[in-house]
C-alpha cells in the first residue's frame, strides 16, 4: 500500500500478518527488504509493518534538503502506524532506523509498546569522520550517486568480515545492494549523512525511558559496540544482546541467532502484557 504523509510525500508500505504491530525499520541507504527473510516467521505473531523512508526505495524522493531529517522521519513512522489505525507499536530500528526510534522514544515514548534498537547510537559516531562525510555529501549532490558508491566501496566505515563473507557466500547479495543504492535520492543521502553526524546525544535522556527494550548489536560493528552498551547501561530494565560473527546487519549476517534473540525478546513482552503467543 502506500500511505501519503502531511508534506505530500508518498511512502511504500507492506504490512503482514495479524496481532500486535511490530515496526521493522531500515536504516540511511537501505529498504524494507532488509527484514524479507524474516517478514514470515515474525508475521505469525505480529502484524508486520516495513516501508522504505523517504529517499529510498519505492517511496517519494522531494528534492529539499528541509524534506529529511531524523524528526522527520520518526513523524513518518508514526504517521504510518496512525493510517494503520495503530495507536502503540512494537518498533525496531535498525542504524539511522535505529536513530529514528530513539526520537521517538525519547519524545512520544507513550506510543511504544516494546522498543528493539539494532546497532545503532544513543549520538554522533567518533569513527564516523565528519570532515569525510561532508565530502561525501557534496560528492552525492555534484558528482552523483555512482561516484560516490566508488569511494565508498573502496573506504566503508562499516566494512568488516561477516559483511566481506555474506557478499562472497550469498548469492545475490552483491546485486541487491546495488539496486538498493540505485533507489536512493542523492539529496536524501547528503542530508541524511549530515543528520546523522551532528545529530543530538540522547543518551541522559534515555534514563527515563519506561518501554521493554532490546538493544541489539553485531560483535563485529566495532562503531556500534560501545554506545549500544551505554544505551542497554542506562535505559532501565533493557537487555543487551551481542550477536556473535554478525557485523552492522546480523539479520543478514547471522539470521538464526537474530531472529532467536528477537523472538524471545518479543515473547517476553507478550508474557508482560498479557497477550497470548
Amino acid at each position: 500500500m502506500q500511505v501519503t504523509v502531511d508534506d505530500g510525500t508518498v511512502l511504500e508500505v507492506e504490512v503482514l500478518g495479524a496481532g500486535p504491530a511490530l515496526f521493522l525499520v531500515h536504516g540511511h541507504g537501505g529498504a524494507k527488504e532488509d527484514f524479507a527473510d524474516h517478514v514470515d516467521r515474525l508475521a505469525q505473531d505480529h502484524r508486520v509493518v516495513v516501508f522504505d523512508h523517504r529517499g529510498h526505495g519505492s517511496s517519494g524522493k522531494p528534492d529539499v534538503a528541509e524534506a529529511y531529517s531524523l524528526d522527520r522521519m520518526a513523524a513518518d513512522v508514526l504517521a504510518v502506524a496512525d493510517h494503520l489505525g495503530e495507536d502503540r507499536i512494537r518498533l525496531l530500528g535498525h542504524s539511522m532506523g535505529g536513530m529514528v526510534a530513539r526520537r521517538i522514544a525519547v519524545n512520544a515514548p507513550h506510543r511504544l509498546e516494546a522498543l528493539i534498537l539494532m546497532d545503532t547510537s544513543h549520538g554522533p559516531l567518533a569513527a564516523l569522520d565528519g570532515d569525510l562525510i561532508e565530502m561525501g555529501a557534496q560528492m552525492a549532490l555534484t558528482e552523483g550517486m555512482p561516484a560516490l558508491k566508488e569511494i565508498l566501496d573502496s573506504a566503508s566505515p562499516l566494512d568488516n568480515p561477516a559483511y566481506r563473507r555474506l557478499l562472497d557466500e550469498r548469492p545475490g547479495y552483491q546485486e541487491f545492494q546495488d539496486r538498493k543504492w540505485q533507489a536512493l535520492s542523492p539529496m536524501m543521502w547528503a542530508t541524511m549523512a549530515r543528520a546523522i553526524r551532528d545529530q543530538s546525544d540522547d543518551l541522559a535522556l534515555l534514563a527515563d525511558l519506561d518501554v521493554p527494550t532490546l538493544v541489539l548489536v553485531g560483535e563485529l560493528d566495532l562503531p556500534f559496540l560501545e554506545q549500544s552498551a551505554a544505551m542497554a547501561g542506562t535505559i532501565p530494565g533493557a537487555t543487551l544482546a551481542v550477536i556473535e560473527t554478525a557485523g552492522h546487519s546480523p539479520q543478514f549476517e547471522a539470521p538464526d541467532a537474530w531472529i532467536a534473540v528477537i523472538v524471545e525478546f518479543l515473547a517476553s513482552v507478550d508474557a508482560a502484557e498479557g497477550t497470548p503467543a
